[in-house]
């Protein structure tokens, strides 16, 4: 007779009948695979919670390669969004970049809103973000270093996003004008501060002239923020009239998506070689879930991570378990596609 002992699987008679219920739901099309990846089940165990490869970033480290790209401040709802991401992030080990800063050029008001480095903690990066026609503004009047300076220094910050919007600008009905390119406004303020700058674009991406132009300045990093996600271009035409968005609308529909992006940063990087001076690139812009995130992280030739804004947006209006819980998923999945998928090349 066989001794008593335990079960050692005692689910298993209601997930065999599982199985049998649901075998017909769970088919999958072929034509629905993901043709970007081989599937490689055999070279990996399980992997362990906590083992995404880490990146450096403003000489800080990440736990996890994601950032949360620039979000908002100034609104009823902004402190709770804000200070409930930059908790994930302390959580998780992501980087963080706050929305638009140019109210605190003006007042003290919201700075609360914007105020999370006791949250996030001294260990992983914090970027502010100001639009290049402040930027532009500031320089005009030689207060750039001054201003700029205590702007971080109020926040903790450890560097400025520039962001570039020329089309946003031109689409807003309060829109600024720039006076000269982005590009010149740049370059010179890379010359009189001292600390770190980053650049991105806001929903339409950037093409391969920006982009040479970019690589070969010494920036921390270069934020995609390409088209597929939230174009604010688009944004703005919704707020205008429709006699303007009628005759604009086509302007919303050009750019360039993050792949498409990367393509160009990699075809830069190997023609440029030692002449780009850029040290990493967020990867941003359309970026839906962790597959995606993967693929272009697992393509970057330089360091990287990968920037959700819309998607973090949306759980981080609510409970702070919410978010966590969606993070914590995410993070796993990506933990499981660097154990078994291989990009295809």
């Amino acid at each position: 007779m066989f001794a008593e002992m335990a079960n050692p699987d005692p689910t298993a008679e209601t997930r065999k009948q599982d199985h049998i219920e649901l075998a017909f739901q769970s088919q999958i099309d072929r034509l629905a695979l993901d043709s970007r990846f081989y599937y490689e089940p055999l070279l990996c165990a399980h992997p362990a919670p906590g083992s995404l490869p880490t990146v450096t970033l403003l000489g800080k480290t990440l736990r996890t390669p994601i950032w949360v790209s620039s979000m908002t401040g100034g609104t009823a709802e902004a402190r709770t969004i804000n200070h409930n991401l930059a908790r994930v992030c302390a959580a998780f080990g992501m980087g963080m970049g706050l929305g638009s800063c140019r109210q605190l050029l003006y007042s003290d008001a919201f700075v609360a809103d914007f105020d999370v480095r006791g949250i996030l903690g001294r260990d992983l990066p914090l970027m502010v973000n100001l639009g290049v026609a402040q930027v532009e503004a500031l320089l005009e009047r030689g207060e750039a270093e001054d201003v700029l300076g205590r702007l971080l220094e109020r926040l903790h910050a450890d560097g400025l996003f520039v962001h570039v919007n020329p089309m946003q600008e031109a689409m807003q009905p309060e829109g600024d004008c720039f006076r000269r390119p982005p590009l010149d406004t740049i370059a010179e303020l890379l010359e009189r501060v001292s600390f770190p700058i980053a650049v991105k674009e806001v929903g339409q991406g950037m093409g391969p002239a920006s982009l040479r132009a970019l690589l070969q300045l010494p920036l921390a990093a270069i934020e995609f923020g390409a088209a597929g996600g939230t174009n604010f271009a688009q944004l703005e035409l919704l707020r205008s009239t429709p006699e303007k968005r009628q005759i604009f609308q086509k302007f919303a529909l050009v750019g360039h998506s993050a792949e498409e992006m990367l393509d160009f940063v990699r075809a830069l990087y190997a023609e440029l070689g030692d002449v780009v001076r850029t040290q990493a690139l967020i990867l941003s812009g359309g970026v839906r879930d962790f597959l995606d995130g993967y693929y272009l992280l697992r393509r970057a030739p330089l360091p990287a991570v990968y920037g959700q804004a819309s998607g973090f947006l949306r759980y981080a209006r609510g409970s702070y378990e919410t978010l966590y819980t969606y993070v914590e998923a995410q993070v796993r999945a990506l933990e499981l596609a660097y154990a078994y998928l291989h990009v295809r090349e």
